[in-house]
Order: C-alpha cells, then structure tokens, then sequence
C-alpha cells in the first residue's frame, strides 16, 4: 500500500460536533485512510481547498477500531481541527502531506 496515496472520504452525516471535534459517518471514496492522518476539505472545481487542518484520531468499521478505510466501505470517524463547522452531509475531505516545521 502506497503510503502517499490520496485518500478522500465524503461526509454522509455528522453524529456529534463541538467547536473543534466531528464524529462522522464516512464513506471512503478513493485511496487509504488511516488514523493519524491529515485531512483538508475539498470544495467544487474551480472553489480551491481549505487550508484548515482535521486530523483523524480514529476508525470506527461495525463498531470496532480499525486501522484503516479503503472503498468502498463506510465507517465512523473522529476528525480534530478547525473547519469542523463547515462539515455537511456530501462534503469531501482529502489527505494531505504536512511538512514539519523546520525550527522544531
């Protein structure tokens, strides 16, 4: 499995939300995601991305942990960041690559 592979999973509902955590129905659509992993949305053609930041703290597949969604199946995720509010039924999320701050 090609670690750098994009993943991209689409909301189907959001079950609970504060001000920076989601917990999500997905369905993954195209690639791998795994836990751990950076996500940003995606907006129609020709709208950009977000440059806000969710990372995915866990998979949830028939009520178990997983360590990984692949297509086409469903599951339950957590997703942490800023941006959660704009999370709607059908937003896409893509992976993305974060590079380490170099003074760290």
């Amino acid at each position: 499995m090609d670690e750098h592979q994009t993943a991209r999973l689409q909301i189907y509902s959001v079950e609970e939300r504060s001000a920076t955590t989601a917990a999500c129905i997905v369905r993954c659509v195209e690639g791998i995601a795994r836990a751990e992993q950076t996500f940003e949305i995606e907006f129609a053609a020709g709208q950009g991305h977000s440059q806000q930041h969710l990372r995915l703290d866990w998979i949830l597949r028939y009520e178990k942990p997983a360590d990984f969604l692949e297509p086409p199946h469903n599951g339950k995720v957590h997703l942490t960041g800023e941006g959660i509010e704009d999370l709607t039924r059908g937003t896409i999320i893509r992976r993305v690559d974060i590079e380490s701050d170099p003074g760290e």
